[in-house]
């Protein structure tokens, strides 16, 4: 039988499901499916006839029981936020929609904890504990759609980690509904949990493939009292990993963001985002958005003006500005998040979300660029990303005028290319955005052949007949 026919349910079998949630919960009308079969960029389209929106884990245990029964393949889905295509239905599966569950069941601000469901928004996560005080750190640009269950699903990372580390480091607990129908309960709040194997990092990252994830114990910190926003121009990638080093050691407080950024995606944005404005005088070749946070309410100013001073009589820093007001400091960011965005209009872009050892970032940049330029002339590389964990979006824009289609045809080539340059440092080729569909292929040319024969041992052992989201990761 067509593979394709087979993960497509029959139409017989869509009442059943339908039937669990209710028919106002179970969408089959055309436009309503629209939205949730295609990607942010645009590069994947996928197919369905029906999404499930269950509004309880009883409902979505009852849903993976029907379609373990029935051999029935169900691809998960949260703020439909993801970049290498995990969360597309491509041959007619069912998509499991967990935004219905969108309960903070809890916030235990003595414990320094919260327990959200999968579809809890991740920006009313931040504001749920923001009421009691407390910082949930996890940040992203697509915070304002993305959920906490897709956040762990692909161990999403962000402008945070630098300090509090990925979703992997923020999961203290999970609850889970494994393909056959049980839930595991591991929705813990201790430190400290010595009872054999921590099952809960399975499913961290898994995309779905194992498992689906319904709740979490996160963890929270204690609310910054003083926090400092810098926008600097620097002369190179290495003048910013000194800076970086410089920065962790001396300045008063922890440096909770430090991004990287070349001058030419700035100027898409200047000319493509609204809003966007150019935060200092004079053009540099890169920039660095640094972020600094100090739990005492004084100092934490002077302590940053003084490293700047520091690092511009060293060369590390041509020109900076800090933030002189909260409204000015969202200017910075929103700068910086429209990043992605502002590439659209410049034509096709190639995307590689890869990370190397920081100390390797510039080695890796300045080889990476020249590959790119290797094989397609006039290409435009404009890396930006999180130096302070070593994870850059290294993306290619077309050459000016090129067609679009040609140049993308050229994907795979380029990111092979790039690929090799990631592994000759010792970095990962997926740093926070998952495999998806989009990496599959090329997990086995990189992943250690033990771990992957591993990781195919769990999803035999986990989804024995393949139903949750197939295709995926392996």
């Amino acid at each position: 039988m067509n593979e394709q026919l087979r993960r497509a349910p029959s139409p017989d079998l869509l009442p059943r499901f339908a039937a669990i949630v209710g028919d106002r919960y179970a969408i089959t009308d055309p436009a309503a499916l629209e939205p949730y079969l295609i990607e942010g960029r645009g590069i994947y389209r996928g197919r369905s006839s029906m999404l499930l929106r269950p509004g309880s884990v009883a409902e979505v245990q009852a849903i993976l029981k029907l379609a373990n029964e029935t051999k029935t393949p169900l691809v998960p889905q949260g703020g439909n936020t993801g970049l290498v295509g995990g969360q597309i239905p491509f041959d007619g599966e069912l998509i499991l929609s967990l935004t219905r569950l969108d309960k903070v069941r809890e916030v235990d601000a003595a414990s320094n904890t919260m327990t959200c469901e999968a579809g809890v928004v991740l920006a009313k996560a931040q504001d749920a504990a923001t009421a009691v005080d407390r910082l949930f750190p996890l940040s992203l640009g697509a915070e304002g759609s993305c959920t906490i269950g897709g956040n762990l699903s692909t161990n999403a990372g962000g402008t945070g980690a630098v300090a509090y580390g990925i979703a992997r480091d923020l999961v203290m607990g999970i609850e889970v509904v494994l393909a056959d129908g049980r839930i595991m309960n591991l929705l813990s709040k201790l430190k400290k949990n010595n009872t054999g194997y921590d099952l809960r990092h399975i499913f961290v990252g898994a995309e779905g493939t194992l498992g689906i994830i319904t709740a979490a114990v996160v963890k929270l910190f204690p609310r910054p009292r003083a926090v400092e926003t810098a926008f600097i121009g620097v002369p190179s990638p290495a003048a910013a990993v000194k800076l970086l080093n410089q920065a962790q050691a001396r300045v008063g407080g922890t440096v909770t963001s430090f991004e990287l950024i070349v001058r030419d995606v700035i100027e898409f944005a200047l000319k493509h985002a609204h809003g966007a404005r150019d935060p200092l005088a004079t053009r540099h070749p890169w920039y660095v958005l640094m972020e600094v946070s100090s739990q005492h309410s004084d100092g934490l100013r002077d302590s940053v003006e003084q490293l700047l001073a520091d690092a511009s009589a060293e060369g590390l820093v041509r020109d900076a500005t800090i933030a002189a007001s909260l409204d000015q400091a969202k200017a910075f960011w929103h700068l910086r998040h429209v990043l992605p965005e502002a590439q659209k209009p410049e034509g096709g872009s190639i995307k590689a979300d890869v990370s190397v050892p920081v100390a390797s970032v510039p080695q890796f940049l300045e080889e990476a660029a020249a590959a790119a330029e290797a094989i397609v002339a006039g290409c435009r590389p404009v890396p930006f990303g999180h130096l302070g964990d070593g994870n850059v979006h290294f993306n290619v824009s077309q050459p000016i005028g090129a067609d679009s289609a040609q140049f993308l045809a050229r994907w795979g080539e380029i990111n092979d290319a790039v690929n090799k340059i990631v592994l000759k440092y010792n970095g990962s080729i997926s740093a926070e955005h998952g495999i998806g569909k989009l990496k599959r292929d090329s997990l086995p040319k990189v992943k250690d052949p033990v771990a992957l024969e591993l990781m195919r041992g769990l999803k035999r052992m986990l989804d024995p007949n393949g139903i949750l989201n197939p295709g995926k990761v392996l």
